[in-house]
């Protein structure tokens, strides 16, 4: 498996694997993504962006995730370890239904770790939905602490905030 940056090209492949893991997340009766998020446009917007990056085994698109210093609003309301403006924030991450369990979610994250360290930042911060508990168990086995609560989306049940410090 690769993993590296996205380019305009892949967004059909992207989008085809988003589909394939939302796919899966309604089997699992996760509702935290439709076939309204992500979409064509907010994935475009990350590859202008340079900040998306896809894992890749023999060609095919298994995985994708988002990596910037963007943060929602919401976030300032959460108690962060990290006080300081040295962070990255993962988003999207989506991995294709039938290549769930083989790591490359896990691959993904440990890519983002590294890219922390790389660029000299101390942690990473994400939001994962409150109804989605193998995204939640996903992180806090990778070390992540959960600091608090947020609200993203109207109808839609709370997103909990996630820091790791890497530095």
């Amino acid at each position: 498996m690769i993993i590296r940056k996205a380019i305009h090209k892949d967004i059909e492949n992207i989008m085809k694997m988003y589909k394939s893991c939302v796919k899966g997340m309604l089997i699992n009766d996760i509702d935290q993504w439709d076939d309204t998020y992500p979409n064509n446009k907010i994935i475009s917007e990350d590859l202008e962006k340079s900040t998306y990056y896809v894992a890749e085994i023999k060609g095919i698109i298994v995985g994708g995730i988002n990596i910037d210093q963007n943060q929602d609003k919401t976030y300032l309301n959460i108690d962060w370890e990290d006080k300081s403006d040295s962070f990255l924030v993962v988003h999207r991450l989506g991995v294709k239904e039938e290549f769930w369990n083989k790591k490359i979610g896990k691959n993904l994250m440990l890519f983002t770790e590294n890219l922390t360290k790389e660029k000299g930042l101390k942690s990473i911060r994400l939001d994962t939905y409150s109804g989605n508990p193998k995204a939640m168990g996903f992180y806090r086995r990778l070390g992540y602490r959960e600091l608090g609560a947020i609200n993203l989306k109207p109808n839609k049940k709370e997103y909990y905030c996630f820091e790791k410090i890497i530095l």
